[in-house]
């Protein structure tokens, strides 16, 4: 049977009983003849907040210049954004991990509601990338999307100094805040580095989440391969973006919907993607919340199995030495893919929004000569990736640990327990955490924060502090894709859910055996018993509300803390 590229608008337009809706789409400049072609929606999150959505609005209009070019009638759509940098530390970063729903839910609910043909997404700030193709496998309507770009580098001033004569991001803020509080720096300095680490529009600039989930889903094939890289004040963006909306009117026109493109092998791609930059353990969750809303079911256990095979390729930060807008001048994820292709670790044969497959967008790759930032297979920066899952009694229902920088992999050490963020980061900034000790942050978790929040604040200044190589790390809540160090996150059950995490005590010994894949407590099973049958759930922080909302129907970690 023929495609109708106007299944759906067509119900809500056509016909003289649809009369009342056409006349308040007149009422807005459109015409007969927009309202006789597809309705495709582009979906953005432009925001006066941040940088990281800043270029959102440039980027819709030329999406829909290509739609119209291509026999299209576009709709903008705008909706939230929550920017982790700026929030981070406080309460209002609880607002992060919501929004990723909140986005998602409030695009779907325009796009049903008004009965759009096709979609496409524009993603910027960490939440909003996740949220913006998780819708498309909600809706399944012909779409796909496209991320804004980084942020460029920044350069310090001054000439001398620890950040001095560098590439900046936003993680070196947060790591001169733990030098300047530790005295290494002066106020000076820290200033120098405040107002040169972010020059412009875009997303954080290394391969932090927003990165790493925009590489992630070239792989998955929602995104057309290589663009997302494009930094964001890079006219070929907007060239990019135009080419877009092109491209969904083909998709549109052939009725390709994105649960006929995506398998579970693409999702293994995006993985094998994520483990080869060295990118963040937010992938943990976000995967498996998109593979939700494709139909599929996906394990943290398969981010460990697929990092056992995969090779660290790219040096990229916050562990290692470049930023996103070098990975892209490097060759970008096409080159990575490549890399994946020649050693036998992708499915070359899954498709992508493009009409090519994986393997025949990873074979025309292009890699400029002497290129320093994605390794050759014979010189990887690892051998196996970085993401490891860890079970114990700590943590019977899994908990990520991110090692791309990392060659520990053994930690044992007295436990220093915290009931919330603000609380470590200020023992921290008091010089009250010494070498060998375990970090303990709890109640921080998708029901207790509620929310979910990240430790940058608290993971920055220990590295700024020269205590990232010796301590550890254990939270209930997630990390910052900036983060680095030995720190664990996602702890399943959390200390909300009467989770082992609930029954630690300063001063208990935690083991942290990376080999064996086990975080543990030294105390015995009758002694968690006990502990955990005196435990009291603590009263929730917030009893009405978009946070309570989200509380009361979150999943743990382990299942993408999806509220569906």
């Amino acid at each position: 049977m023929a495609n109708d590229p106007r299944s759906k608008s067509r119900v809500l337009l056509e016909g003289t009983d649809r009369a009342p809706a056409r006349a308040m789409m007149k009422a807005v400049g459109f015409t007969d003849g927009d309202l006789a072609q597809p309705q495709i929606g582009v979906a953005h999150s432009w925001i006066g907040t941040m940088p990281c959505n800043w270029n959102h609005r440039k980027l819709a209009e030329k999406v829909m210049q290509g739609i119209r070019a291509a026999g299209g009638t576009p709709i903008e759509v705008n909706t939230i954004s929550i920017t982790d940098g700026i929030t981070m530390g406080t309460e209002g970063m609880k607002g992060s991990l919501i929004s990723r729903e909140v986005v998602a839910d409030s695009v779907e609910l325009v796009a049903r509601s008004h009965m759009f043909d096709g979609l496409v997404t524009i993603s910027g700030c960490d939440k909003t990338i996740p949220a913006m193709v998780m819708v498309l496998g909600r809706l399944n309507i012909p779409g796909l999307m496209l991320y804004c770009g980084s942020i460029m580098f920044g350069r310090c001033v001054g000439t001398t100094g620890p950040f001095a004569n560098r590439n900046l991001t936003i993680q070196d803020v947060f790591e001169a805040i733990g030098a300047y509080n530790s005295g290494k720096i002066s106020a000076a300095e820290l200033l120098d580095v405040e107002d040169h680490a972010c020059p412009g529009a875009g997303a954080c600039g290394g391969q932090f989440t927003a990165n790493t989930m925009a590489t992630a889903y070239e792989m998955l094939g929602m995104s057309p391969m290589g663009w997302n890289g494009i930094p964001a004040i890079d006219p070929r963006k907007e060239e990019a973006a135009f080419e877009c909306g092109k491209r969904v009117m083909e998709l549109v026109n052939a009725g390709i919907t994105p649960r006929s493109l995506v398998t579970r092998k693409s999702f293994e791609n995006a993985i094998a993607g994520v483990i080869a930059t060295g990118g963040s353990t937010n992938a943990v969750l976000h995967l498996p919340a998109t593979a939700k809303d494709f139909g599929l079911k996906l394990s943290i256990d398969e981010f460990d199995r697929i990092s056992k095979k995969t090779p660290v390729l790219a040096d990229l930060k916050p562990w290692g030495n470049y930023t996103a807008p070098e990975m892209f001048e490097a060759g970008g994820m096409p080159v990575v893919a490549k890399r994946l292709l020649e050693a036998g670790l992708l499915h070359a044969g899954e498709k992508t929004v493009t009409g090519r497959t994986i393997g025949e967008e990873a074979q025309a790759a292009s890699e400029p000569p002497g290129q320093q930032v994605i390794k050759p297979l014979k010189q990887p920066i690892k051998p196996t990736g970085g993401l490891v899952i860890l079970r114990g009694n700590l943590a019977p229902g899994g908990c990520v640990i991110k090692l791309s920088g990392q060659t520990k992999d053994d930690h044992r050490g007295p436990a220093r327990v915290f009931e919330r963020e603000e609380d470590a980061f200020k023992a921290v900034k008091q010089g009250k955490i010494k070498p060998n000790d375990v970090i303990v942050i709890r109640y921080e978790g998708p029901k207790g924060g509620p929310g979910m929040r990240e430790m940058l604040h608290v993971t920055g200044a220990l590295q700024g502090a020269g205590l990232g190589g010796s301590v550890a790390l254990m939270t209930d809540g997630r990390f910052s894709g900036a983060t680095h160090g030995f720190c664990i996150a996602h702890i399943v059950p959390e200390a909300f859910d009467r989770g082992p995490i609930a029954a630690v005590r300063s001063g208990d010994i935690i083991h942290i055996d990376v080999k064996k894949r086990r975080l543990d407590v030294e105390i015995s099973a009758a002694a968690m018993k006990k502990r955990l049958a005196k435990w009291k759930a603590p009263k929730p922080r917030y009893t009405s509300g978009v946070f309570h909302k989200y509380a009361i129907t979150v999943r743990n970690a382990s299942e993408g803390a999806v509220t569906g």
